[in-house]
């Protein structure tokens, strides 16, 4: 037993005394002679506990001191890449608002269409052509949707271009009425 622990004691000395360098020595000359794993195994040595167990508050006030560190990394980063970000929105020109000039909020919507029935008294049906690309795959996607009018007048026939725009329900399927007629059906 008494050799096994005189053994680590030796060895630690051994390592310390590998990894402190010669008062006269310059410190390249040292970093040459060693190598890395030497110079691995001076770090762990400088960096080893006394042995033995620690005691709950010495791991508490270790772990503490470690998160705080961590804290003030943390803290550093992110005030940079907030500064960052600052800089690059005050560098960029102003960002208009998301939605179309036409309907923002409080202002109907408008819609142009084609007149695809105009058979009901007052009502006609309009339909909408929409165009779009599909956010992933950038495939220009086109669809269509119906929408009944409300026609005062019956001004608008079959095949004609109308602008219509949203309003009050006027009834279970029309929320839109009849602003112009664009074109004519030939």
């Amino acid at each position: 037993m008494a050799e096994s622990e005189e053994t680590p004691e030796t060895n630690v000395e051994e390592v310390e005394a590998q990894a402190a360098p010669e008062e006269g020595a310059a410190p390249e000359e040292t970093s040459a002679t060693e190598t890395r794993k030497e110079r691995n195994a001076a770090k762990r040595a400088a960096k080893a506990t006394p042995a033995g167990p620690r005691t709950l508050e010495e791991r508490l006030a270790e772990r503490a001191a470690h998160r705080e560190r961590n804290a003030t990394q943390r803290r550093a980063y992110r005030g940079k890449q907030k500064a960052k970000r600052a800089e690059r929105r005050a560098s960029q020109p102003v960002a208009e608002e998301q939605h179309a000039p036409e309907h923002g909020p409080g202002k109907p919507k408008v819609r142009q269409g084609v007149v695809v029935s105009d058979k009901a008294e007052k009502t006609i049906v309009v339909r909408v052509d929409i165009t779009r690309r599909h956010r992933r795959y950038h495939k220009i996607l086109r669809s269509s949707i119906s929408l009944h009018v409300h026609d005062e007048s019956n001004d608008a026939h079959a095949g004609d271009t109308v602008r219509v725009q949203e309003c009050r329900p006027m009834s279970r399927t029309k929320r839109w009425r009849l602003l112009e007629v664009l074109e004519r059906a030939r």
